[in-house]
């Protein structure tokens, strides 16, 4: 099977297996990797994923039908949407140098040029303020008057002002559940504007898909990953806004936050940012001074995912002794991969089989970092 042609494009068929590979059971954007690089394709990681899984543990292992993947992509197709590989043009810039970016989104409307441009988040508190509102307002204004475009959440309050703000200079919306899916309903007004405005919506969930509250801190995570830097503007003390932040200093990105009275607990989040090192912030002006300088610069991509590689290691070719280490080597508290391969003295790229297979059955957890646990 021959790999993306020009600028990454995927064909027909590979879009196919790249769908029902992502798609399948205990298949997620690590795991993907870790296949193609093994088998070099899609096609190839599905013909093994049934005897991968039962070599970890799983008797059987759900896996999309070619029909159903072309189900989906025909309904993408119909709702206005189209399904998106890491490799292809249209892929946001920045997500692709994140750990473990999704090897597919699905985009409704945007262009090369919007998601070509600099991009940076406003996010807070759904409960929000009117001094939060005109800030977010404020804010997402002028960052797209600088030429950025404004990445959120499309939820109620900060993530609404933020969308609204920014319609004229270009925002994308990334949503928890599929393409097709409003959350809240109420913003299904605002979702079209974004869209006939030139701006985009952006899953990584399947068409159909209905949010659940577990989906929205992966949707937060291609909100920071999308972005240069994330904006805060109001946070409680236990705001899933915060995840977000810690998303976005995990990935390396640059946290600002707008700083609120004491007296006001819709503060406390960002406050406390501020005095563990967030860029305090009253402008857009403020952020851009942080931004602008890292336009200039040339910071090197994560390695993009194409279907080229392929790794050495055979799983016909690891004995039991070999994964019974691995399994004795991890337990309910994540440990580093170097580690494991470091104890075992097994080569990376047979560790790399094992916790495959481990993956597949269900047994392990993959958290951020290349850290991996055993399911408790």
């Amino acid at each position: 099977m021959t790999g993306p042609g020009r600028g990454g494009e995927l064909s027909d068929n590979q879009r196919i297996c790249w769908l029902r590979l992502i798609r399948s059971e205990n298949v997620g954007p690590a795991t993907f990797r870790s296949l193609i690089n093994h088998y070099g394709s899609a096609e190839a990681a599905l013909d093994a994923l049934p005897a991968l899984a039962r070599r970890g543990g799983s008797a059987r292992l759900s896996i999309p039908s070619v029909a159903q993947a072309e189900a989906e992509i025909e309904r993408t197709l119909a709702h206005g949407a189209r399904l998106v590989a890491i490799s292809e043009h249209l892929y946001p810039a920045y997500l692709r140098q994140i750990a473990a970016p999704p090897p597919l989104v699905t985009i409704r409307g945007g262009s090369r040029e919007l998601f070509a441009r600099p991009t940076a988040a406003i996010v807070g508190s759904r409960n929000a303020s009117l001094i939060g509102h005109k800030m977010a307002e404020r804010i997402g204004r002028g960052l797209g008057e600088a030429g950025f475009v404004v990445v959120s959440g499309l939820a109620r309050g900060i993530d609404g002002a933020a969308h609204r703000a920014s319609l004229d200079t270009g925002t994308v919306a990334v949503i928890a559940g599929g393409i097709d899916h409003v959350y809240p309903e109420e913003h299904g007004p605002l979702m079209e504007e974004i869209v006939g405005r030139g701006g985009a919506i952006l899953t990584e969930m399947p068409f159909g898909w209905n949010p659940r509250a577990k989906d929205f801190p992966r949707r937060n995570r291609i909100v920071s990953g999308m972005s240069l830097g994330v904006v805060v503007v109001e946070a409680a003390a236990r705001s899933g806004t915060l995840h977000t932040a810690r998303y976005a200093l995990d990935q390396g990105r640059e946290v600002f936050a707008v700083p609120g009275s004491p007296m006001d607990p819709r503060a406390e989040g960002t406050n406390r940012l501020i005095r563990d090192g967030a860029t305090l912030t009253r402008s857009a002006e403020d952020v851009v001074a942080v931004l602008r300088p890292m336009l200039e610069s040339d910071a090197p991509l994560f390695r993009e995912l194409r279907e080229s590689d392929q790794e050495d290691a055979h799983p016909d070719s690891i004995d039991q002794e070999s994964r019974a280490s691995v399994i004795g080597a991890l337990g309910p508290a994540p440990v580093a991969i170097d580690d494991i391969i470091q104890h075992t003295r097994l080569t990376p790229s047979a560790v790399s089989v094992i916790l495959l297979e481990l993956d597949l059955a269900g047994r392990i957890e993959r958290h951020g970092s290349q850290l991996v646990s055993l399911v408790r």
